[in-house]
């Protein structure tokens, strides 16, 4: 293979990677929400009814989640729909630890009807921005 080649396969699979990088944190094609901890902090305060999800393991949810969270583990989330049928109709807060989980869960969220607010950062950016924590 000559080096023009290699050379054009390699920027290629940069390119590609970029691309993938960006669709993985919802940068791109993405068709739901992404809002700063503060902003979800603050739909939590105007309406505390509001759904919030969390889609990280169990363990890390036993270590600390929003209050009113509910549970169900990103692998778990397009079996699960059911207990979030209820909120078809309304926004749905949607964290992870770090905002890559959840990214994932708004786009299915998203292809079934929901309405995704991605929180950005996850709970890092939520603590950060001094949200509460239960255990």
């Amino acid at each position: 293979m000559s080096k023009k080649v290699i050379n054009s396969l390699y920027w290629v699979a940069m390119v590609l990677l970029v691309v993938w990088f960006a669709y993985t944190k919802g940068w791109i094609f993405a068709n739901f929400e992404t809002i700063t901890p503060q902003q979800a902090l603050e739909r939590i305060e105007k309406n505390p009814d509001i759904p919030i999800l969390d889609v990280r393991t169990p363990k890390e949810f036993r270590q600390g989640h929003l209050p009113g969270a509910t549970l169900i583990p990103l692998g778990k989330l397009e079996t699960s729909l059911e207990k979030l049928a209820a909120y078809r109709k309304e926004p749905i807060i949607v964290y992870c630890r770090s905002g890559s989980r959840s990214v994932s869960a708004s786009r299915i969220l998203e292809k079934h009807g929901f309405t995704p607010l991605n929180v950005k950062n996850g709970l890092i950016g939520l603590i950060g921005a001094k949200a509460q924590i239960v255990k």
